[in-house]
């Protein structure tokens, strides 16, 4: 046989065995990726144990800033991993107030300025404090405010008017929450009722609390902290670290349970230097709001099972950032209003199921991912 002959018999066979081999190397390689995507756990998103959920109230992209130039360039929500935005607006108003902006995230449920957990015909709704009770895990509620006031209310109560606090303070009872710590001992004990709600609470295992002080004894247990008459003072006014310590205090607390657990905390007075248009009120209050974000980050980054979850229930003042003038740490704002805006507030997210809460989406929609998250919806209450 003619030697060219031959070299392209050989030629062709060996293309053949190549691409006989190819061929079953590409088909094992591909029951090799199918068998792995099979596998429990592979490709499915990290979901957390426990959610830190901390709103800053009245917080804008503009509070935000303003607080990370006072405070020398830095803020600790600066390590969270995710951002997004919160569209606000109520079933009643374009602008929102913090019981319906509190409502929407706590339930899911959008409803009239004025409202406490209830629907637009002023019915109960479920909240993600009471879904995680059900389930068995811990809860927590702490505000700077006190914590019968809109936003701490609107996790744990049931009312169609935001000003009821002694209502409020009564619905406390008919649930199971593991630590709350915020301002409002008079709503609780020197009622116009002449009732004193914190014998009903001790008989029912809690301890009581009425400083910093006597919170940093609990070592475990249910605790009710009432830290103040009504409000706790502003910072610059004398409410020093209450906010991070009691931040710190109900997580080590609530962390005490396996099955993991929820927890709220706001910073109230944000909103309350935006209604001043007072930038170096904003400016402080969030930067004590940051000192309590960065609690929860520290533990979420040891913890690796904690989602912590940073927004607003609204804007507040259509704050503007004119100028800072560096040698006195001073911020010239401008503002558009002495009440809230109905602009966007941001979402920041850090640790498992962070990304869930990139993009812009409803406030409406941050309860949701919080539920399907934690696992708390039962097949009957599936939630789209």
């Amino acid at each position: 046989m003619p030697e060219h002959i031959t070299r392209i018999i050989v030629f062709y066979k060996t293309y053949i065995v190549i691409i006989i081999a190819m061929r079953r190397f590409g088909i094992l390689c591909t029951i090799a990726l199918l068998s792995l995507s099979c596998q429990p756990g592979i490709n499915e998103p990290q979901k957390p144990k426990n959610i830190i959920l901390l709103i800053g109230d009245g917080m804008g992209v503009s509070h935000i800033y303003a607080g990370l130039t006072a405070n020398q360039g830095k803020l600790s929500l600066e390590r969270c991993t995710h951002y997004g935005f919160s569209k606000t607006h109520s079933a009643s108003h374009w602008v929102t107030d913090s019981g319906a902006g509190g409502t929407a995230i706590s339930t899911g449920s959008k409803t009239y300025n004025g409202a406490i957990a209830v629907d637009t015909d002023s019915l109960p709704l479920k909240t993600i404090l009471e879904y995680a009770e059900d389930k068995n895990l811990s809860t927590g509620l702490i505000s700077t405010s006190s914590i019968t006031h809109a936003t701490p209310a609107s996790f744990i109560a049931h009312n169609k008017a935001r000003g009821d606090y002694e209502g409020i303070a009564i619905d406390f009872l008919k649930t199971e929450f593991d630590v709350v710590i915020g301002g409002g001992y008079d709503q609780f004990a020197k009622r116009s009722d002449s009732v004193n709600l914190l014998d009903e609470f001790i008989a029912k295992g809690y301890q009581i609390a009425q400083s910093m002080d006597e919170v940093a004894e609990v070592e475990s247990g249910k605790l009710l902290a009432l830290t103040a008459p009504v409000h706790n003072s502003r910072f610059s006014e004398g409410r020093g670290n209450m906010f991070p310590l009691a931040t710190k205090k109900a997580i080590e607390l609530l962390s005490q349970n396996e099955k993991g657990f929820f927890m709220m905390a706001e910073g109230s007075m944000i909103d309350w230097g935006g209604h001043a248009n007072d930038a170096k009120y904003i400016v402080e209050e969030m930067i004590d709001f940051d000192k309590a974000i960065e609690v929860a980050l520290d533990f979420a980054e040891e913890n690796k099972e904690t989602l912590v979850l940073i927004t607003a229930d609204h804007e507040t003042g259509g704050f503007g950032l004119n100028g800072f003038d560096s040698q006195v740490d001073t911020i010239a704002g401008g503002y558009t209003t002495g009440g809230h805006t109905g602009v966007m507030v941001p979402v920041l997210a850090y640790g498992p199921g962070a990304e869930e809460f990139v993009g812009i989406q409803d406030n409406t929609d941050l309860f949701r991912k919080m539920m399907k998250l934690l696992n708390l919806n039962n097949e009957s209450e599936e939630i789209e």
